[in-house]
Formats: C-alpha cells, structure tokens, sequence
C-alpha cells in the first residue's frame, strides 16, 4: 500500500509541475476502468515527462516487475519470446514522445489486479 500511495504522489506531483512550471493546460484525461484509473497524456506531457526526473523516481519506488508496458506494434523497443519488454521508463516515453501525435497513457492498477502489476504504460501514436 505504501507503494501505491508513494507512486500516487509522484506522479501527480510530477504531473502539476508539469502543467504549472510549462504554461500546458491541465490536459490530462482522465481514464477509468474497472480495476484501474489513469491519465491518458497529451503529446506535450508525455515529452516533457520523457525529459524529467519522473521515469527514475518511478523506477525507484516500483519494482520493474511490478510495471507493464503496452507497445504500439512498430515500437524499435525490444521484447522477447514470452512478450517481456526490455526497456526503461524514460525509453517508452521517449519512443511515444518522438513520433508527433505520440502519447503514453498511465494506469494506477487495483491491488492484486493485472497479474500483481501496480503500474501499466501504454504508448499511443495512432
């Protein structure tokens, strides 16, 4: 639970430093689901969050195999055979951020939802 509180904090943090310190319009979505929530990023947000000190204070609080990544199909990130991706934070933000309508789209999951899982990323340039 401290986890999830400490990851909760950090990134809405992260998020209203970015929209106040940048001049960006609060233009995070929000997205709901059953056993999750989160904020689908604008292109602006998602670059700017690339850029910052998020990805590895993320990293720091949640385990890696505590964090998924959905990759769009032409992703240049590596996955292997049983759909492992091998990449960091920064490196999925990045690869959505360069690409001109790219975004990532953020999910806080529920406890013991989403295979133990406590974060899902997912690119979106399409």
């Amino acid at each position: 639970m401290r986890i999830i509180l400490g990851t909760v904090a950090i990134i809405g943090a992260a998020l209203t430093a970015l929209t106040a310190g940048s001049g960006i319009a609060a233009a995070a979505e929000p997205v709901g689901q059953p056993d999750r929530i989160g904020l689908r990023l604008n292109h602006a947000e998602t670059a700017g969050l690339a850029d910052g000190p998020l990805p590895a204070l993320v990293a720091m609080v949640v385990p890696v195999n505590r964090m998924g990544a959905g990759l769009e199909p032409d992703t240049q990130i590596y996955r292997d055979d049983s759909g492992g991706v091998h990449a960091s934070l920064r490196q999925i933000f990045l690869e959505a951020a360069a690409h001109p309508d790219g975004s990532v789209t953020v999910f806080l999951n529920a406890p013991g939802s989403r295979d133990g899982r406590i974060l899902d990323f997912y690119q979106n340039w399409r």
